[in-house]
Formats: structure tokens, sequence, C-alpha cells
């Protein structure tokens, strides 16, 4: 078993935008849970309000007022779950930091096992789901694909079917916060750092109260996020391709000077020369779109802006 030198033994991070209806559903069902964890570590809750415009903030507060192990970041806008997750680590004290949706989707009584198997020696016990029935056949669809183009691109692969959802040691936490990125896809600084993993399997639930915030635009440039973040394999692949069309193309032109010596200069056709016009038109459009996706981050990275900015926090100060 480790031996914290920490205070709070346990800290758990919940990112939320607009979940008032959810804050008491989820701290009714995960407190109990962490009450019971065996050894009773001591633990806090910190939610990251990510720019809620409902009553969020003030059901977390109302929480707060009975149980001061309860604390709020509120950010000044909405910076998006990749900067709120990056916020509440910056903020836990615990030995062992488990994020967590408050939508209910990933049931707290997990951590009793995640927290087990931290104690016996791991770093990173990784939440995978065993099914995706929540989700829509689109959803489930294009997840599989993702996962596989993403492992099959990077070279720091991420577990599939496993998301935020996870218990890291507070080593794997600092390495984490001393990443200098702004375009910040979780999952992946979480598996590049390269500590001892394992996994827990669990069925994801439907969502209790609210609604999801992800739709599929969301979810496309969270994909293009993870994919530029890891990997500059998209580039190099458009070099291959440029160097193959190339060589095609001297073929094709040394073919049209051989066929005009024998056989004279007849006359091309209009639909093949538009054919091959769309298709590298097209070609060239798709490599400067990949290109783009790079000079942008590049462009984030270079202003140097904070990934978040904090408006207020709640029960953090009282603690140093």
């Amino acid at each position: 078993m480790k031996s914290p030198t920490y205070p709070v033994v346990l800290t758990i991070i919940v990112p939320v935008k607009n979940e008032a209806d959810g804050i008491e559903h989820f701290l009714n069902r995960i407190v109990p849970v962490l009450e019971n964890i065996p050894k009773k570590p001591a633990w806090e809750i910190i939610f990251v309000d990510d720019g809620s415009t409902d009553g969020t903030l003030a059901e977390i507060l109302s929480s707060r007022s009975k149980d001061s192990r309860i604390c709020a970041v509120e950010l000044s806008r909405n910076f998006g779950k990749e900067a709120a997750l990056s916020a509440g680590l910056d903020h836990a004290r615990g030995a062992a930091v488990i994020p967590i949706d408050v939508d209910l989707q990933d049931p707290p009584e997990v951590i009793v096992a995640m927290v087990e198997k931290w104690r016996a020696g791991f770093e990173v016990v990784c939440g995978v789901r065993t099914n995706r029935q929540t989700d829509g056949f689109v959803k489930r669809s294009t997840a599989n694909l993702y996962y596989r183009i993403h492992n099959w691109l990077s070279d720091h692969k991420i577990i599939e079917h496993a998301g935020d959802f996870r218990l890291m040691d507070r080593r794997v936490v600092e390495v984490v916060r001393r990443l200098p990125e702004r375009n910040r896809f979780m999952k992946a600084l979480f598996s590049w750092s390269g500590f001892r993993e394992t996994t827990v399997e669990y069925q994801r639930n439907e969502r209790e109260a609210g609604t999801t915030k992800f739709n599929y635009f969301k979810l496309w440039r969270l994909a293009l996020d993870g994919i530029t973040a890891t990997t500059t394999v998209p580039l190099r692949i458009w070099s291959y391709l440029g160097f193959v069309l190339a060589a095609v193309g001297l073929v094709f032109a040394g073919w049209l000077v051989l066929d005009t010596i024998l056989r004279g200069n007849s006359v091309p056709g209009y639909s093949s020369l538009m054919v091959a016009v769309l298709v590298f038109g097209g070609i060239q459009l798709l490599s400067l779109g990949i290109l783009g996706e790079y000079v942008g981050r590049i462009l984030i990275e270079v202003k140097q802006r904070p990934v978040y900015i904090v408006r207020d926090s709640f029960g953090l100060e009282e603690r140093e």
C-alpha cells in the first residue's frame, strides 16, 4: 500500500457546464461510495464550472454549505472540457486524482476497484467501457473507427473505449501539469506519460439528468485535436502521396511524348481532362487543409495564452 504524503488522499474532478439538475443526483451517488472505500481515505470533490449559464454554481455552493469537502473552480467562460480538466488537475491536492463526469454514465462504484489497483502499485487505472449501448449506432461506429485510426497513426497508443474516467497517481498528475501545450487531448497526454497502467471494466449507464453538451461537430473537432496533437503522420502521408503522384505524372508525360512521336498528336478528351483537374485539385486542397490544421495549432501555441482563466474559487483558498 502507498503512504501518501498529501493531507487529501483522493481528489475527484468533475467538469460541469449547465448541469444544475445533475449536481444533487451526482453527490447523492458518489459520496456514499467515497465514505465506504476501505481504510476510509480523506477525499475532496472539485467541481470545475466551465462557463455555465444556469444555476450550476449555485447548486454546487449549496452542497458545499453542507460539506466543506466539496469545492468549486469557476472559469471566466466556457474553455472546453480539456481545459476544465486541466484546471481541475492544477487545483487537486490528492495523492490520487480521478476525473469523472457528473452525468453518472460512468458509475462511481468503480472508484473502489480503482483505489484497490492503485494501492496494489499501479499509477494509472483506466475505466474501460465493456459496451456502448447507450450511444447510437453512428456514434459507436465512429468511436470504434477513431480509436483504430488514432492508434495506427500515433506512437503512443490510447486504450480503446477508455475515456477520461481514470485514477492517476500524484506523479502522473504532476507530469501532465508541467506539459506546456495549449491544444490538449487529455487521454493522449495521460497515455504519453508512460506510467504503470491497468484497467477496470464497467458497463456504461444512461445519463441520469440533464442533456449532453457534445454534438457531432464538437466530437469531430476533438478527434482532429487528438490526431494532430499526437502525431505528424498525416503530414508525412502527403509527402509520400506527392512523390507517388509526381512519379505517375512523369511516366504519363513520357507516354504522351512517345505516343505523339509514334502516332501523331491526337486531340485529348474533355472528360479525362476534367477528371484529372478535379482529382488533383481535390488532393491539393485536402493536403492544404491538413497543413492548415497544424499551422493553426502552431499559432495557438506561439500565442502562449493560458489554457483557462479562473473567475473565482470556493474552498480552495482555505486549505493553503
